[in-house]
C-alpha cells in the first residue's frame, strides 16, 4: 500500500472541535473521503454526532464520502452553511427567490413575509402535508432525507428558472427533512405576483418540478412495515 498525503480543512464549529483550521495527514491507498472522516471521528467523537450535517468537499467540489482521494488533494469538512440562519440548515436568498431546507416545522407565514412585496396583489401558497394513509394502508409517520448540499443548489436554480418564466415577483421553496407526523407540512412553495394567474401557474410548476428534480427521498412508515416511496426523475435529468 502506498501512502498519500492530503490537506484537510475545518470550518466553523468543526474547527473548534478539532482545535485547528487545517491539518496534513497521510492515508494508505486505496482511500476515499470516508476514510478521512473516520480518521478524525475516531479522535474527536463529537464529529460522529454531527455527521448528518457535515458536508465533505474534495478540491473545492462537494463530494460523496465514497469519492476516492489522491496525493495532494485538499479535503474540507463543512458544517451547515446557514450559521445564524435560524431554523434553516441550508438556504439561498436573493432578489426574487428564497430556497431553504429545514429540520424544524415550517413557518409558512415567515416564508411569505420574506418574499411578499408592496406591488404584489396575490400570493399562492402550496403546502404538502403528511396524510394518514397510502391507498388505504395506515401511515404512522414519514421520514425525509436528501443530499442537502446538492438539493439547495437545485432548488435555487429551479426557483430562478420558474421566476424567469412567469410574471411573478418572487418564488419561495422550503422543504423539511427528518420525521414528520400526520398533518405536518413537509414542503412549501409560495409564488407572489401582481396578479393571481401567474402566481397559480408558478406555484403549480414549482411543486411539480421540485418533486422530480430535487434529490429528496421519502420513507413511509406503516403499522406493519416501512417503504421508500418510489417516484421518478424528470426526463431532462434522466437523459443528461
Amino acid at each position: 500500500m502506498i501512502p498519500v498525503r492530503v490537506r484537510v480543512l475545518f470550518f466553523g464549529q468543526l474547527k473548534d472541535i478539532v482545535g485547528r483550521s487545517e491539518d496534513s495527514i497521510e492515508v494508505e491507498e486505496p482511500a476515499d473521503l470516508s476514510t478521512v472522516f473516520e480518521r478524525y471521528s475516531s479522535e474527536f467523537p463529537r464529529l460522529v454526532a454531527l455527521r448528518k450535517s457535515i458536508v465533505l468537499a474534495r478540491n473545492q467540489q462537494f463530494s460523496d464520502p465514497s469519492t476516492p482521494i489522491a496525493e495532494g488533494d485538499e479535503i474540507a469538512f463543512l458544517p451547515p452553511v446557514s450559521g445564524g440562519a435560524g431554523p434553516y440548515t441550508h438556504m439561498v436568498e436573493e432578489t426574487g427567490i428564497f430556497a431553504a431546507i429545514t429540520r424544524e416545522p415550517v413557518d409558512t407565514r415567515e416564508v411569505i413575509a420574506r418574499i411578499l412585496k408592496p406591488e404584489d396583489g396575490a400570493f399562492v401558497n402550496f403546502e404538502g402535508v403528511v396524510r394518514n394513509n397510502t391507498k388505504g394502508r395506515a401511515t404512522r409517520f414519514l421520514d425525509y432525507e436528501c443530499y442537502e448540499a446538492m438539493a439547495i443548489g437545485t432548488m435555487a436554480a429551479l426557483a430562478r428558472e420558474i421566476k424567469a418564466a412567469h410574471a411573478i415577483t418572487s418564488l419561495a421553496m422550503v422543504h423539511r427533512l427528518g420525521r414528520m407526523e400526520i398533518s405536518e407540512t413537509s414542503v412549501v412553495v409560495v409564488a407572489a405576483a401582481p396578479h393571481r394567474r401567474p402566481a397559480f401557474d408558478a406555484a403549480l410548476e414549482g411543486i411539480n418540478r421540485l418533486k422530480k428534480t430535487v434529490p429528496i427521498w421519502k420513507k413511509e412508515h406503516f403499522e406493519d412495515g416501512e417503504v421508500w416511496v418510489e417516484g421518478e426523475w424528470d426526463e431532462s435529468i434522466r437523459s443528461a
